[in-house]
């Protein structure tokens, strides 16, 4: 990532070498994004690790740190990001250790200017098309995930169960008996059956077979019609599933997401269940259900930045400009989050302060953290800095706050 910044020591103190920075700084010569309106000219003050004063910079004031007339935004936020995966096994039969997984798929995160995400964790014996899910399983990756260097580099869980694997709950709670989290865990109800939800046209996973795992299409036909029957046949087993993910969301042990809801009585269900996000509608009659109920609407970024959805579910540029999202997640594009800023505005969808809530407070909102995610007193001293002057915006440096002393790490 190229490095921007300049410091321009205040006169009350000598300058600070950039590897050693102290627990109180000031920003200024940056355009400040706030959650209603952009401030040019912006200073940013920051005492232990939090924002303390953000406004116009006072005539003659000299900040710690110029930003050159780069874009102050709060660090983006990501609910779902699959990112890890791929970071995992790149290639077939080529998989990397999970430790430095975790540590590839941080950097390509902060690269797109994240810097709180969480990692899908599947629950279930089979991938979302009914292969073998492999290993490893999720223990090992949770483990990975909450080392200490992980977790205070952004690093946190969405754990996602399959509710038609007889299996995947009695792991998840396993797992859950172990979190020790700020709040509540996010947990993602999925449900990938050919017919419904994101593979509503079973040829949608057909395609996916054959494009992305090198299947013949008259195997993947016959996989499709085969995964379908023995999904249907576990019915019993997702309405168990269900109704204890219900109890646990109506005690406030879990957030609960429905995953892919299709119909206004997906969501319907899912607000009987004690659900608070509803992640990637795929019709506008579902965004517009979870709207009226108070919900979460959770978005790709992706499919934003594409004009529409990779399985010719609904867009989400049509639904930002219904009003009907809350936040985007990066799912299988890290970059795609700050990329959908900019087309959002482009098109004219919603203003810059708009485009810059739906990847940072609303998807911190959905996920229960409200101490992140806008750049106004009191918050997380996340930041970074953006470019805008070509085509596509450049992060050109983050700046991460750690509580224990304030002082900000560099990238």
């Amino acid at each position: 990532m190229r490095a921007m910044l300049t410091t321009s020591p205040a006169a009350h103190r000598p300058p600070w070498p950039i590897a050693a920075p102290p627990g109180e700084w000031t920003l200024a010569g940056v355009h400040g994004v706030l959650p209603d309106r952009v401030v040019d000219d912006c200073r940013v003050v920051v005492q232990d690790g939090r924002i303390v004063e953000v406004g116009e910079r006072p005539h003659g004031f000299r900040a710690d740190l110029d930003g050159g007339g780069a874009w102050c935004l709060p660090a983006l936020v990501d609910v779902h990001t699959d990112v890890l995966g791929h970071e995992r096994r790149p290639r077939p039969g080529a998989a990397l250790p999970l430790d430095l997984a975790v540590r590839t798929a941080t950097d390509r995160l902060a690269a797109g200017g994240v810097l709180t995400a969480f990692h899908g964790v599947p629950f279930g014996e089979r991938t979302p098309v009914g292969l073998a899910a492999g290993a490893p399983g999720p223990g090992p990756v949770l483990a990975a995930l909450r080392d200490p260097v992980a977790t205070a580099e952004g690093a946190r869980v969405l754990f996602r169960v399959d509710v038609r694997c007889a299996t995947g709950l009695a792991d998840l709670e396993s797992a859950l008996a172990d979190d020790d989290g700020d709040v509540p865990p996010l947990v993602s109800h999925e449900d990938h059956t050919p017919g419904i939800g994101q593979y509503a046209d079973p040829a949608t996973m057909e395609r996916y077979l054959v494009e992305r795992e090198g299947m013949a299409a008259a195997d993947a036909r016959s996989h499709v019609t085969s995964w379908r029957a023995l999904r249907e046949e576990r019915s019993d087993v997702a309405t168990a599933a269900l109704r204890r993910l219900g109890d646990w969301a109506r005690a406030g042990r879990i957030r609960l997401a429905g995953h892919d809801p299709q119909t206004r009585a997906d969501v319907e269900d899912l607000v009987a269940r004690g659900g608070t996000v509803a992640e990637f509608p795929t019709t506008l009659e579902a965004a517009r259900a979870a709207r009226e109920h108070g919900l979460s609407v959770v978005a790709g970024g992706p499919n934003a930045v594409r004009g529409s959805s990779h399985t010719a579910n609904v867009s989400a540029r049509e639904l930002v400009a219904h009003g009907l999202v809350d936040a985007l997640a990066s799912d299988y594009v890290p970059s795609s989050l700050l990329m959908a800023v900019e087309v959002l505005v482009r098109e004219g969808l919603t203003d810059l302060p708009g485009a810059v809530r739906l990847v940072t407070s609303g998807p911190a909102r959905a996920a229960g953290l409200h101490d992140r995610g806008a750049l106004v007193p009191g918050a997380r001293a996340d930041v970074v800095l953006v470019r805008r002057s070509n085509r596509w915006p450049t992060v050109a440096a983050v700046l991460r706050a750690h509580q224990h002393d304030g002082s900000p790490s560099w990238r």
